[in-house]
């Protein structure tokens, strides 16, 4: 079995949710009392929540980096980074190790084309929302048309994570706000709807909805799994 090194913390509500999924694939894969091999460091998001708001995307990529040496120096074999906005600065990380990244849009892109999506919505943070790194990954790798919530609803999206489920703080009046948007982008022609902040999961789950939805965090700790219970030759 491989070792998979996960860069998490961010937040490290999410990060608890790759862990127990990654161990429970585990489980499930190769059966027995098998529990994954894993590499970790959680950062302290605080600082790192400062630098995404005052656009310092340069000294996030080194802080990230030199963490992510320290998951490949604890004998990872390939890495995660727990985090969909933080994939901002995953050139600079995967340039930073020796081992592979997997990457959350590919694992996510990999699942709707497999499934025949051709349009799909997009929920997270204004920076994944926004720019060009996440969307335009999924259009211009995987030929997807993703469509995001407009200006006032993608601020909504974004206070939700940071404020509330950041937090661990779960509150229905915003899962009443999030199941709006979702259906407001399926009536505009999304198939589905990805759950592009790790800790969106936490709010909404596919039984509340009749819009598909693809947690990013499940994806990604499937594509690990898999990944993992691999051969190393």
């Amino acid at each position: 079995m491989k070792t998979i090194g996960l860069l998490g913390g961010m937040s490290w509500e999410s990060t608890l949710g790759y862990y127990r999924a990654i161990n429970k694939g585990i489980r499930e894969t190769l059966g027995g009392l098998h529990s994954a091999r894993i590499a970790m460091v959680s950062v302290d998001f605080e600082p790192l929540e400062r630098l995404q708001h005052a656009g310092d995307w340069q000294a996030i990529a080194s802080l990230l980096s030199a963490a992510a040496i320290d998951v490949e120096a604890a004998g990872a074999d390939f890495l995660l980074i727990c985090t969909n906005t933080m994939h901002r600065v995953a050139p600079e990380i995967e340039a930073a190790i020796g081992i592979p990244v997997l990457h959350i849009a590919d694992a996510t892109a990999e699942v709707l084309v497999s499934a025949g999506i051709e349009s799909v919505g997009l929920l997270g943070t204004a920076f994944t929302m926004e720019q060009d790194f996440y969307k335009g990954r999924l259009e211009d790798r995987f030929s997807l048309r993703v469509l995001v919530p407009d200006a006032g609803d993608r601020q909504l999206v974004h206070r939700v994570i940071y404020e509330e489920l950041c937090l661990g703080e779960t509150k229905p009046s915003s899962k009443a706000e999030y199941l709006r948007i979702i259906d407001g982008l399926a009536t505009n022609g999304a198939e589905a709807v990805i759950l592009g902040c790790t800790e969106i999961g936490m709010l909404v789950r596919q039984a509340d909805t009749s819009v598909r939805l693809l947690d990013t965090t499940a994806i990604h700790a499937a594509k690990a799994v898999e990944f993992a219970a691999q051969d190393r030759g």
